[in-house]
């Protein structure tokens, strides 16, 4: 009994139970939702247990991966990423007129996946590398390292992982104290060259901007999706039609109803009142985090921390927003929850590292 008890505190040692419980419940509840929007495909829900079961394996080996070794990873891991990304531009596959993915022979790789990891370690190893004599010329340095392996993405063209890593990136920049002033005028200075920006922008990126203002004027093109889960939303009503028996999913009305559009089918067939238990559960997750974050003992940890739990937020924010309406549609998948092996197991990465923060002998500045 003794040595079981010692066998199962090794395992779980650099675990966070707490945040660990959060991410299976949701994980959970994903696998009830993509049941029913795959119209009851256990072939495709086997595969996504396999996928949480690897990420999970991941998350647990990662975890016990020493704060140190983890920070001596980050400037690796950044210039790996930013090579494959190069690697894609050059040589990528293209697929649906997106060159995006690397084929390295054994298996292909999405190169920008690893770099939302990697973006926020490499920006926080070198905020806390200059830490003592912080100037504006290493935010600005900092900024150059973001917007490298940002303009390769959006070349690609891949526009939500871009604002995601762009994302991650400003989060690291503002935890650092980077002043409000220069925040604004960065603000001012985006906003005055959306002319520009619009001008390079892609036909179909315009579109889905034109789109989000006013779905009907092409409801079978470009707002079909739009219209169409906020359709879904709307008919679930208070309580939800029941589990798989939203009109919407069933009758296949609702594009991309495993992935990207997944929310549409949870409150389609639970409601308003499932719509605020998921949430509860996703705020569970992000307080946390959040602690995890207050508790951590160096600029690097909190910065890594700090970046990881607002990139989570805004990985919810945008996918919920753009199934209600109320933002474009860039093809954000909602976390934990919408089917996909790669988009999981970046995650659980980054919430291993929130758990090695947490759990390990907490970092010296030297």
């Amino acid at each position: 009994m003794i040595e079981i008890k010692k066998i199962w505190y090794y395992f779980v040692r650099y675990i966070d139970g707490f945040l660990l419980i959060g991410i299976l419940a949701l994980t959970f509840v994903g696998l009830i939702v993509l049941y029913s929007a795959t119209g009851g495909n256990i072939s495709k829900v086997s595969h996504q247990v396999i996928n949480i079961s690897i990420a999970l394996i991941i998350m647990w080996l990662v975890a016990n991966i020493p704060l140190q070794q983890i920070k001596r990873l980050a400037l690796p891991m950044y210039m790996v990423g930013l090579s494959l990304l190069i690697g894609v531009a050059l040589f990528g596959e293209i697929n649906n007129g997106a060159r995006r993915w690397l084929d390295l022979g054994v298996t292909r790789i999405q190169p920008s996946e690893l770099m939302k990891v990697a973006i926020p370690l490499m920006m926080a190893w070198y905020f806390d590398k200059h830490e003592i004599t912080l100037r504006l010329r290493d935010y600005a340095g900092a900024t150059v390292l973001l917007m490298l392996p940002v303009f390769l993405i959006l070349k690609q063209p891949d526009l939500g992982t871009a604002i995601l890593i762009a994302a991650s990136g400003f989060y690291v920049l503002f935890l650092a104290g980077l002043s409000w002033r220069i925040i604004v005028g960065l603000i001012t200075a985006a906003l005055g060259s959306f002319p520009i920006v619009w001008s390079v922008m892609h036909d179909y990126q315009r579109q889905r901007i034109m789109t989000l203002l006013d779905p009907s004027q092409d409801p079978l093109g470009a707002g079909y999706h739009t219209i169409q889960s906020s359709i879904a939303i709307g008919s679930g009503g208070v309580i939800g039609k029941g589990w798989q028996n939203g009109t919407q999913t069933q009758l296949d009305f609702l594009p991309e109803q495993s992935t990207d559009f997944i929310f549409a089918v949870f409150s389609e067939e639970f409601g308003l009142i499932g719509n605020t238990l998921l949430l509860l559960l996703y705020l569970i997750v992000i307080g946390r985090c959040l602690i995890i974050t207050a508790n951590a003992s160096t600029q690097f940890t909190r910065l890594i921390a700090g970046s990881i739990t607002l990139t989570f937020f805004t990985y919810i924010f945008v996918n919920m927003g753009m199934v209600s309406g109320i933002l474009p549609v860039v093809g954000v998948p909602l976390p934990l929850i919408s089917y996909g092996g790669t988009s999981m197991v970046t995650m659980l990465l980054g919430f291993s590292i929130l758990m090695s923060i947490q759990t390990h002998p907490k970092l010296i500045k030297t």
